[in-house]
């Protein structure tokens, strides 16, 4: 079946007529934890508009990233591909913490993706949908890898300040504004625009990445509040306030432009809370949230690092309120996307994902493993780390980490225990040996390069 004959199988499916191709918005928070919303259980943070958002269409409860901190992410995002095909496993070099004194050398890390990648953009922009990325690129902002030469006819990139920030290429900037605003109104000039469609806008916030910096009327708001849950500062609240207001902004224009049947919205984010810390004994690594129920945060392969929210809108094609359990992760986007748009992948790209367009329409999962390869360290302060080499498979109801240092393993039921305490390595030998060989397999099968013996330790 092609991608466009399965397109218009889904629409049949939901009793609709084939619309023109669909704009495509995808709204991209940064460090946003699995529990940052109220939709997904905070009883302090306040995001209605994306809370309506869930309402209105299908919220994933057991969605990914591709990576535990952002560049990985986003490469996979773009690409379609799991690390070891962009060599980007985590962001900047591998001297960025001191792996001198532990017993592995990381593998080398990519830091800018590659032009020779097809792009989802290039590959929507063929089938003829005007695109642009106004936001965190992190991908490189030389001529040759910014996102203008990536497939985006607009692109604007911004991040490390949320005010009295820089552009590439430079803008003028409102005196005073702050970044998520600023983005908006990028992303709303745009849409305006090109309501003609079809058009993929990508708008990749910093927010809620430090440093942590939020208007003042919106810290307010908080000031007082109570905390809840692990959830308690105001900065922060304040923060993912304003990356709610944006997609409230966005989901407004399309609702007053008479776009919202015509538009497929997705709100993500790269990577788990920076939270979850203490309770792992890194007291120094800075718990601005809590991904509890969820193990550690971000940097970590545990839930709490990269399990994060995913949430799609399509009215008249989406049922609203819906909810599933279906595992998806950063690269099943790219395909989804394409069999959305209709549009066909390059030939010979190789991509990673798998397209969740029936999940979407009501279906049934039917997807295999999710695989993470992490072949580096990040440190939590101090000579402490939120991980050290590793590899995880997700298959069903099972998660299996591969700790490369010493080989250790850990296994764990996420229907049973979501939290990740109680590791069945030992109990369940038979299913842990074929998890590991899974996994093994699937590391041959994309060449995804082990971290070396440190010589010199």
């Amino acid at each position: 079946m092609t991608m466009r004959t399965a397109a218009l199988a889904f629409l049949a499916l939901l009793g609709a007529a084939p619309p023109e191709r669909p704009n495509i918005v995808f709204i991209l928070a940064d460090d946003l934890g699995w529990t940052d919303l109220a939709c997904q259980g905070s009883k302090y943070y306040e995001t209605p508009h994306i809370d309506r958002m869930a309402a209105q269409g299908m919220r994933f409860t057991d969605g990914y990233s591709c990576g535990p901190n952002c560049q990985p992410t986003r490469a996979a995002l773009m690409s379609g591909q799991y690390g070891p095909r962009t060599g980007v496993y985590t962001v900047g070099g591998i001297d960025r913490f001191p792996w001198q004194t532990r017993p592995l050398r990381p593998v080398d890390n990519v830091q800018k993706l590659s032009p020779e990648k097809v792009t989802v953009a290039e590959a929507l922009k063929k089938a003829g949908y005007a695109t642009a990325m106004f936001g965190k690129w992190h991908l490189g902002e030389d001529p040759a890898h910014h996102p203008s030469a990536q497939g985006f006819d607009e692109a604007l990139v911004t991040m490390g300040q949320h005010f009295n920030f820089k552009t590439t290429p430079t803008v003028e900037v409102p005196k005073g504004a702050y970044l998520a605003d600023f983005l908006t109104d990028k992303a709303a000039d745009f849409i305006r625009r090109r309501k003609e469609g079809p058009f993929f806008l990508y708008l990749p916030h910093f927010g809620v990445h430090a440093p942590h910096d939020a208007k003042p009327d919106l810290m307010a708001r908080f000031k007082d509040k109570p905390a809840a849950g692990g959830h308690h500062d105001p900065t922060y609240a304040a923060m993912i306030a304003s990356v709610d207001e944006s997609v409230g902004r966005v989901l407004a224009l399309l609702d007053e432009l008479k776009l919202a049947e015509k538009t497929m919205v997705i709100f993500s984010s790269d990577n788990g809370g920076v939270g979850g810390y203490v309770r792992e004994g890194l007291k120094k690594a800075g718990d601005i949230t809590d991904n509890a129920p969820l193990r550690g945060g971000k940097g970590m392969l545990y839930e709490g690092g990269i399990r994060v929210p995913w949430i799609f809108r399509w009215p008249g094609r989406i049922a609203p309120g819906a909810v599933s359990a279906a595992p998806i992760v950063s690269v099943d986007l790219y395909p989804t996307l394409l069999e959305i748009a209709g549009a066909a992948p390059e030939p010979g790209a190789v991509l990673d994902g798998h397209s969740f367009l029936d999940v979407l329409g009501g279906g049934a999962a039917a997807r295999g493993p999710l695989f993470w390869h992490f072949p580096g360290y990040l440190g939590a302060g101090q000579g402490t780390w939120r991980t050290t080499p590793a590899g995880a498979i997700r298959e069903g109801d099972w998660k299996l980490q591969e700790f490369f240092e010493d080989g250790r393993r850990e296994l764990y039921n996420l229907k049973d225990d979501p939290g990740e305490r109680r590791d069945l390595t030992a109990a369940q030998k038979d299913k842990a040996a074929e998890l590991h060989a899974r996994l093994v397999a699937w590391r041959a099968s994309v060449n995804a390069p082990m971290p070396a013996k440190n010589e010199k330790r």
